[in-house]
């Protein structure tokens, strides 16, 4: 009698690819023979649908046939030898490696590269002027570093390292385990190399042969020129060190203290200016203050509220030195009285048609 493979996996016959990856990881979890109230029979028969639904011509071939005629995959686990009863060598091993690590620590024994220890974040404060130039800040961090007695080796001076007896250098350990399935091989990093392969032949007596010690450590950040306010800065090599690992790496987020004269537009500088009435009907001098500096603006005659002077190379340093412009936003004062004189002559400009 033929197998419903949908039913088996509970999915409708138009069940995409996801779905049906979905419905075997789900079941293969519930069902595994190792876990407590699993099934080995079911745990067989889903696999074999996962097998057949998975495999676009295979599928073709049940939902037109009833029954698979290219290649014998759709045996599951029968004459089981090696991996090949999982659907021969073009099984997709993604879930099968997934739920085989959940039980038997990994089929290939670890994916990732080497060790890595912990990042670290700290906030900086700058002032206005700080990440408008740049400059540089030092910092002290209590954390684990390299040991500068032994620079990392763990060994006493001039002693060095040798092969480690546990692992034979290799830095991983392989082991065989057991199970229903046949043996199954994994690898584990070597516990008393720490995955290194070498060994102190005298241990460094400031890290006890560990290459590492915690302790206060002085870290110089460049703060380049124009930073923002919220950006990061990432140091490679300068968060928290392991045993025969790399270390990890430093986030600094910068937090610039606004300033009361100054805002920041882009690579620009913005400012407001106040102008008395007088000079800017008739034009004027005035002196403005820049974070270079004192200088003077002219302020033409005429000038209407809310024009805008511009001030060249006076905004944020840029690449190759070149710098954004500082914009003065003119506002005109009126004079909140006048004396009869000044009554006087505003009357003459109005007959004039000012």
């Amino acid at each position: 009698m033929n197998k419903n493979y949908y039913d088996i996996l509970g999915i409708e016959k138009s069940a995409s690819k996801d779905d049906i990856k979905k419905a075997f990881r789900r079941l293969a979890h519930t069902y595994h023979p190792d876990k407590k109230g699993g099934d080995e029979q079911k745990f067989k028969e889903v696999n074999e649908a996962y097998q057949i639904l998975s495999d676009d011509k295979k599928r073709a071939e049940y939902d037109a046939y009833g029954r698979v005629f290219s290649g014998q995959g759709a045996n599951g686990f029968e004459g089981f030898s090696g991996f090949q009863g999982f659907g021969g060598a073009n099984a997709d091993f993604g879930d099968i490696n997934d739920i085989f690590s959940e039980f038997f620590g990994g089929m290939g024994g670890g994916r990732g590269g080497r060790r890595r220890g912990s990042d670290i974040s700290i906030d900086l404060e700058l002032s206005f002027e700080e990440a408008v130039f740049g400059t540089v800040r030092n910092v002290v961090l209590t954390k684990t570093s390299s040991c500068e007695t032994c620079t990392g080796t763990g060994a006493k001076k001039d002693t060095g390292t040798v092969t480690c007896k546990t692992c034979n250098g290799k830095g991983k350990i392989h082991e065989s385990r057991r199970s229903f399935f046949g043996t199954f091989t994994s690898m584990r990093e070597c516990e008393t190399c720490g995955g290194g392969g070498q060994v102190p032949k005298e241990k460094c007596a400031s890290c006890g042969g560990l290459g590492i010690k915690k302790g206060r450590e002085e870290i110089s950040i460049q703060i380049p020129t124009g930073i923002q306010n919220g950006e990061i800065i990432r140091m490679t090599g300068k968060g928290e060190a392991i045993p025969h690992g790399t270390s990890g790496d430093l986030y600094i987020k910068i937090h610039v203290a606004p300033h009361t004269t100054f805002r920041r537009e882009g690579m620009n500088l913005a400012m407001d200016l106040n102008v008395k009435l007088s000079d800017a009907l008739l034009g004027a001098k005035q002196k403005i203050n820049t974070l270079d500096g004192t200088v003077t603006v002219g302020i033409p005659a005429g000038i209407v509220f809310g024009e805008v002077l511009r001030v060249r190379g006076k905004g944020i340093p840029g690449p190759a030195g070149k710098r954004g412009d500082l914009l003065v936003r003119i506002n005109i004062l009126m004079p909140n009285k006048l004396s009869q004189k000044a009554k006087k002559l505003i009357d003459e400009l109005k007959k004039e048609g000012i």
